[in-house]
């Protein structure tokens, strides 16, 4: 049974620098990458995943750390699904609701 102590959600938060063209291109291919790993897009450069062990959090880091762009700062944080369950989300003035975590596990 998946307990939401054990449960993560993974978010990557990122400053990049994006004045040069090669920069801004650095900076389209690690989203892009994130998109291709799984992480869904909260804002323009904060991205999270649902992962349904800890032990996928090695896994993923990993993956993050091969893509990552020359310059820049990325902060990857993890959250039991618990922790995550309380963010509390606004949209204009109005309270979104709670982030739930996916019906469905895809199995690999």
């Amino acid at each position: 049974m998946l307990s939401g102590y054990r449960i993560m959600w993974m978010t990557v938060m990122f400053d990049l620098p994006v004045k040069e063209d090669d920069e801004r291109r650095a900076a389209n291919k690690f989203r892009l990458a994130l998109k291709d790993l799984g992480f869904e897009m909260l804002q323009l450069s904060v991205y999270s995943r649902f992962l349904s062990s800890s032990a996928q959090k090695e896994t993923y880091c990993k993956k993050v750390e091969s893509v990552l762009p020359s310059g820049g700062k990325v902060n990857i944080l993890l959250f039991t699904d618990k922790q995550y369950e309380r963010i509390i989300t606004f949209h204009g003035r109005e309270t979104a609701p709670p982030i739930k975590p996916p019906d469905q596990l895809a199995l690999f």
